[in-house]
């Protein structure tokens, strides 16, 4: 039924063992992964190449193993064009470094006095700027405004109603004596009502009469305020034109200020710029000599081969720790089940049998073999088969399992004995040299 399985239960791993392994393992993976990826590359412009060199001795600090590492040197190769170029650019590194030592030995005088200002352009004399006249603001006084006609006209009323009063005053009374006289021609008494209606007929007369007087007066007045308000608006008109013609004067005066003030600006702004000029120069040869050194001293290089990035090669590690575990693992769970088989069958051959057992397979229907296990006896241990059988004498023909006497008896005789002629297992011997292991 299969190979024999061993009946002692397996031996774990040994920790540092598979420490030891395993790490040699990472190592000799290192070593041939860095043989993949060190990858020689030839370009155009050059040769990268990788060459083992050396070795470097490591040793384990946890298992004391030593390792013997390749060590790699990168070497940069460049084209017969380019590495021309790179030692022209060499030369040409050397013999600017040269001009700018010399150069450099004339700064100490260049640079150990300050720059002599003395033949400048002047700076613009701003002055006349400070004090340039200021611009009109004021017109003087044009004289005030006739802004009313306040004046009394009524002086001049008075006088025309006067003298109009005066000229029909002796007219009036001349014609009231002469309506007096008709009145008493006609016999009308003096208080009568004929006499009174002719009276009222009069005074209305009379009144009618000053009112023309006193309209004659307001006439008279309206006119002197007319010609006051026509003196008073000429007064004004003339005002107003002397203080527009202030105004222009100003404003023409300002004008040619202003254009006077830019005048003198653009002449300040001309010296400053001649100045500022006339400095940047100086600065500027100054300065140049220093930015001669440091272009100089900044010379390009060549530029190195551009080498494209090669394939990674990784070899994976070998987990022999995973390994060693895994196979532990499956050998204990085959001694697990190699027990429990060995315990099955044991318990079924033996489980009720104890004393001699009647085990002669000439008194058997033996069938077929089950599987094999182990006794120890005399001359070492020796595979026993185990059959499947029955009595020939069972009328039941009940099917048993065991081992037959003969074979028994050829691993250890002494476990086997002899009654009237039949041959008989003595089940306590027979434990005693079984070992733990089923085939």
């Amino acid at each position: 039924m299969g190979s024999c399985c061993t009946a002692d239960a397996p031996t774990p791993p040994n920790p540092q063992a598979v420490a030891a392994a395993q790490t040699g393992t990472n190592v000799s993976t290192g070593v041939a992964n860095s043989f993949l990826n060190n990858v020689n590359q030839i370009s155009s412009q050059g040769e990268l190449r990788y060459d083992p060199t050396g070795t470097y001795n490591f040793t384990d600090p946890a298992t004391g193993t030593a390792y013997t590492l390749p060590r790699w040197t990168q070497t940069q190769i460049l084209s017969p064009d380019q590495q021309n170029i790179f030692d022209l650019g060499e030369q040409s590194q050397t013999n600017l470094a040269n001009l700018a030592v010399s150069q450099s030995g004339k700064l100490n005088t260049l640079l150990g006095s300050p720059i002599d200002t003395s033949g400048a352009p002047g700076r613009a004399n701003t002055s006349l700027l400070r004090n340039f006249p200021y611009a009109a603001t004021e017109f003087g006084d044009a004289g005030s405004q006739q802004r009313n006609l306040n004046q009394d006209f009524s002086a001049d009323r008075k006088r025309v109603e006067d003298a109009m009063y005066q000229r029909m005053d002796p007219q009036l009374q001349r014609d009231r004596a002469q309506m007096e006289a008709r009145l008493a021609d006609q016999g009308i008494k003096i208080g009568s009502p004929a006499y009174q209606a002719a009276m009222d007929q009069f005074g209305r007369q009379l009144t009618d009469t000053r009112l023309g007087i006193t309209e004659k007066g307001l006439a008279e007045q309206q006119a002197g305020f007319n010609q006051a308000l026509q003196s008073g608006q000429f007064y004004n008109s003339a005002q107003g034109q002397d203080f527009q013609q202030a105004a222009l004067r100003g404003q023409f005066g300002n004008q040619g200020l202003q254009q006077r003030l830019g005048q003198e600006q653009a002449a300040a702004a001309a010296e400053n710029d001649a100045r500022s000029t006339w400095l940047t120069e100086q600065y500027a040869l100054r300065n140049q000599p220093l930015n001669e050194i440091a272009s100089l001293m900044s010379g390009s290089q060549v530029s190195q081969p551009n080498f494209p990035k090669t394939n990674a090669s990784t070899i994976a590690n070998t987990d022999y720790a995973g390994i060693s575990n895994s196979a532990f693992n499956q050998n204990f769970a085959n001694y697990q089940q190699s027990s429990q088989n060995f315990n099955q069958l044991m318990g079924g051959i033996f489980g009720a049998m104890s004393g001699l057992v009647r085990s002669d397979e000439r008194v058997k229907n033996v069938g077929s073999k089950l599987g094999t296990v182990f006794a120890a006896g005399p001359d070492g241990e020796k595979p026993l088969p185990v059959y499947e059988y029955s009595y020939k004498d069972d009328p039941a023909s009940m099917r048993h399992v065991g081992p037959m006497a003969q074979d028994v008896q050829k691993i250890d005789p002494k476990a086997v004995k002899t009654r009237a002629g039949t041959k008989y297992i003595d089940m306590t011997r027979m434990g005693s040299i079984l070992r733990n292991k089923v085939a």
